[in-house]
């Protein structure tokens, strides 16, 4: 499925959120600041743990159980979806760093390589695309 507001953008460009994926580090993260988010409130479609998500570069593939593989794209921009769920969400996912910059930690998008089925406590392994990395942005 498409991001409507991508679509409304831009109807020809590739559909590059196939996949949302968040870091399970993140819900302890806001639990520790007063949230209760559990996983799937915040759409993803995978949780993982141990895997720093937001430091992978784009074409990254994640080899999600013994099948699937996920090549990730971007970074997911927070919206105002967040905001609505829990007031003061969006603020606590989107933060700043020391310049200025945006540090966007609502986890990653990614597109599907390959289909499979993927199951809770299923291994993640990471394959890095031959060099130079590109850093995520937002998609």
């Amino acid at each position: 499925m498409r991001h409507r507001s991508r679509v409304r953008q831009d109807p020809t460009q590739p559909n590059l959120r196939q996949v949302h994926l968040i870091h399970a580090e993140l819900l302890n993260e806001l639990a520790a600041q007063g949230f209760t988010v559990r996983p799937g409130d915040l759409g993803e479609n995978v949780l993982t743990r141990g895997v720093e998500l937001l430091g992978l570069p784009r074409g990254a593939q994640l080899h999600l159980g013994p099948e699937a593989v996920v090549e990730v794209t971007g970074l997911r921009n927070p919206c105002a979806q967040i905001e609505a769920f829990q007031p003061g969400l969006l603020r606590a996912v989107l933060d700043t760093d020391a310049q200025g910059n945006p540090v966007r930690k609502a986890g990653v998008m990614g597109v599907v390589l390959r289909g499979g089925t993927v199951q809770p406590g299923d291994a993640v392994r990471v394959v890095l695309p031959a060099g130079p990395h590109r850093p995520l942005d937002r998609v």
